[in-house]
């Protein structure tokens, strides 16, 4: 097992990533590099996906616009998604770390070609987050996550893939935006955020130890579905809403619609994003799996909370490889307060 972690006396503004990756390494006396061999893969993709999303506009026949296809969720497929899938299996399959790989964009798992050397780890993730934000140039960004395997030897399987996201070893995403930034954490580790240098290539060490606001002043949720949204929600919405000076609001309203942006500016300003179950989804959007279990574990590093309404995130057992659940992610004073007016529904049922 890889568990790292870095001194606060040892950190730096200016450490690369692979630096930081290798001195966690060293300073771990059962590290073995497999982990650290899987990050620096993870950065090599990041890095090219960056640079075409930064030029898509220029290359719009071959990067921007749907491709016609559809993914395993009902969902028209952006020709970066797919760019973005294909660049990480490619990568990946190739490594030697990972025994099996699951994707947003693939129906089931992914296997490691046999000609390839299978590893220890398996991997899941959203190669694109927020692609509906593509051909308008929002930020968008790629979800990871990192487990051991539980099978024993051979091609991975997809009991591999449905693990608890307690089970996590390392998570992160990568920020496309008017920057690109590389925040991950590792089980023993803390919360580490990377700017990538466009003059040098190197993501730089930019926001050391990332701990969140106990409380907020931003909630982030899509209120074009409140029509279909539970009692104790529409309550809760409207709490933040209300003007008290003693409890510092009205929160303001910040939603971008790239998961991985508002989770962002969550993390370091505080607040809380949400993605409530309503009448359309009632199991709520976001995929336990590639979306909300990594950043789960992140904003649990850094000192937040998460989870289903009632339930931790990291808790919840998957049994199906694209699951859905609701989602409450971000500063623990806030989420503890919407689970107290969600608790309501649950009386009522």
């Amino acid at each position: 097992m890889e568990d790292f972690a870095m001194s606060n006396s040892d950190r730096q503004i200016g450490l690369t990533l692979t630096q930081h990756i290798r001195f966690e390494q060293t300073n771990h006396r059962m590290a073995t590099g497999k982990l650290s061999g899987l990050l620096n893969e993870i950065l090599v993709a990041a890095k090219i996906i960056s640079q075409e999303v930064n030029t898509a506009g220029l290359k719009a026949e071959l990067l921007l616009g749907m491709t016609g296809t559809v993914n395993v969720h009902g969902e028209d497929r952006q020709k970066l998604d797919e760019y973005s899938n294909n660049t990480f299996i490619h990568i990946l399959e190739r490594s030697g770390y990972l025994a099996v790989m699951g994707s947003e964009e693939n129906d089931s798992p992914i296997p490691i070609p046999e000609t390839y050397k299978s590893g220890k780890y398996v991997l899941l993730m959203d190669p694109l987050d927020g692609s509906s934000n593509i051909d308008v140039g929002v930020s968008i960004g790629t979800i990871f996550s990192i487990y051991e395997r539980v099978s024993q030897s051979g091609a991975g399987t997809l009991k591999d893939l449905l693990q608890p996201g307690h089970r996590q070893i390392a998570a992160g995403y990568i920020l496309y935006g008017s920057s690109t930034i590389f925040v991950y954490t590792t089980r023993g580790g803390d919360v580490h955020g990377f700017t990538l240098d466009p003059h040098t290539g190197e993501f730089l060490l930019s926001h050391p130890n990332i701990v969140i606001p106990k409380k907020g002043t931003i909630y982030s949720i899509n209120e074009g579905n409140s029509n279909s949204w539970s009692r104790g929600q529409r309550k809760y919405i409207n709490y933040l809403k209300a003007s008290d000076q003693n409890t510092g609001r009205p929160y303001k309203s910040r939603y971008v619609g790239s998961f991985v942006s508002d989770f962002h500016r969550t993390l370091l300003k505080g607040g809380i994003f949400m993605y409530p179950s309503d009448q359309k989804s009632p199991n709520g959007k976001l995929r336990l799996g590639y979306e909300c279990n990594p950043m789960a574990f992140i904003v649990e590093k850094a000192g937040g909370k998460a989870n289903n309404g009632s339930r931790r995130i990291l808790d919840i057992i998957p049994t199906t490889l694209h699951e859905r659940t609701p989602l409450y992610i971000g500063s623990p004073e806030d989420v503890e307060m919407a689970e107290k007016y969600l608790a309501e529904d649950a009386k009522n049922r």
